[in-house]
């Protein structure tokens, strides 16, 4: 049969505009390929380093790191599904609330998937400290190995080991354990520590230094029992080791740091201070731990003729100074200090201590006095004349005092003299036997509320 010519041009042109709509998808399709390039490898990315050893060296490091730092520390969910999670999750995650008053557990406690959001945390923070970020930017590292056999060379899957590398890194740990540490465990910037879920105890031995870093978050550690260290070789980046003279034996020291957020630990039986702050540091935030059976509990401060720590702000809130305490809760010298809702129940000396002029702001604590008729005093100048210290802005506000309890003011008292040792707005002093009831390491089950 003859097709007619009117059909057949027809057609023609049909088959043309056909032709012509499959050239140009396909020219889309390669300009949309070009334009959006396959993402980076992030396994390739963490492989890149800017250590000054051999080729071979790096590499080397770098594959034992990515054996333990992980996208996930639920090892046993596929990548696929870990993707979907996180996305629903993402979209799901609000600000909770559980109605204890406590703005940091109210922010991530009564999620049951805690665990799964376990980077969450890094935005709860109050306080001086309330940037410090951690390691949320980066990978989860998996601590498998409780042993710390050479401080030079730490074994991958070690604590040392985490701590020192340059990248940003979220510390977990794969079981209970105790961690016997032969010298200071020298920690490098963003990096938290996450001991939730499990019982991790770093005692009897050295404990932790974090010199001249910024942004650590340190979470859910029983740290106790430490001891003075040191005259020795000791790692503090993949590319740098260096002589330690001897170490104090703090549980924390902190030195010319900042961004430092310190929360939940329960701390005890250590040869020097709980905490130490020196040397310039500032922006630090030491909330909801426990503290028990020490004399020198916290020193802010390095020494009364070190003038840059006049621009240290450090915030002291919902924590519970327990049994056993005797001095320096906290101890300050020159810079900016909010202690606020936290709980006293025991100290034989004095709570709160200072020289140098530091100004201290104490709001909504609750200050239970020893029996000892001596040691009513919640506060002591040390060191200082009257007549000098009668000029430091000390005050109390809201503050309950009990058992005969009392704070000795000093300075202008006016408002505007505390602005700068102001982080959050305090609670009402009753309040603190509920913000404080869970200081201290958590008992957290997966699956549920922490």
């Amino acid at each position: 049969m003859k097709v007619p010519k009117k059909c057949f041009a027809i057609c023609f042109s049909v088959f043309l505009m056909l032709l012509l709509a499959a050239v140009v998808a396909a020219g889309e399709l390669h300009k949309n390929d070009a334009s959006n390039p396959r993402p980076v490898d992030t396994e390739q990315l963490q492989s890149q380093s800017s250590y000054n050893s051999s080729m071979a060296a790096r590499a080397k490091e770098m594959e034992a790191l990515n054996e333990n730092a992980v996208q996930d520390p639920e090892e046993v969910v596929s990548l696929v599904e870990m993707t979907m999670r996180n996305h629903t999750e993402r979209r799901k995650l609000g600000y909770f609330s559980c109605g204890t008053g406590n703005p940091i557990d109210d922010c991530w406690r009564c999620d049951p998937n805690w665990h799964r959001n376990r980077k969450r945390l890094a935005d709860c923070g109050i306080g001086f400290g309330r940037n410090a970020i951690g390691g949320r930017e980066g990978r989860f590292y998996v601590v498998t190995d409780s042993r710390d056999d050479d401080p030079v060379n730490p074994r991958p899957g070690t604590l040392r080991h985490a701590v020192i590398q340059n990248a940003p890194l979220w510390i977990v740990f794969k079981r209970d354990m105790v961690i016997q540490l032969k010298q200071e465990l020298i920690m490098n910037s963003f990096k938290t520590i996450d001991a939730r879920g499990v019982n991790v105890h770093i005692a009897n031995g050295a404990c932790l230094t974090l010199q001249f870093i910024t942004n650590v978050i340190i979470h859910g550690l029983h740290i106790h029992d430490c001891k003075p260290t040191g005259n020795a070789l000791v790692r503090s980046s993949p590319s740098h080791y260096g002589w330690r003279t001897m170490a104090d034996g703090d549980a924390i020291s902190i030195f010319g740091s900042s961004h430092i957020w310190i929360d939940h630990n329960s701390l005890s039986h250590c040869a020097d201070g709980l905490v130490d702050a020196v040397m310039g540091s500032t922006a630090i935030t030491i909330s909801n731990n426990h503290f028990a059976h020490h004399n020198e509990v916290m020193l802010l401060g390095h020494s009364d003729s070190y003038v840059r720590d006049k621009l240290m702000q450090v915030t002291i809130a919902y924590n519970h100074f327990g049994k056993g305490l005797i001095q320096r809760m906290p101890r300050c010298r020159h810079g900016y200090f909010h202690v606020v809702n936290n709980d006293y129940t025991h100290w034989e000396m004095y709570a709160i201590g200072g020289s140098a002029s530091p100004t201290i702001n104490s709001q909504g604590n609750r200050y239970l006095a020893p029996v000892n008729p001596f040691a009513k005093e919640v506060t002591k100048r040390v060191d200082t004349d009257a007549r000098k210290w009668h000029g430091w802005n000390w005050r109390s506000e809201g503050d309950l005092l009990l058992n005969g309890a009392y704070f000795t003011p000093s300075g202008a008292g006016a408002s505007a003299s505390y602005a700068r040792a102001s982080s959050l707005g305090a609670k009402s002093s009753n309040m603190v036997g509920s913000i404080t009831s869970n200081a201290g390491v958590l008992k957290c089950l997966r699956g549920h509320q922490c």
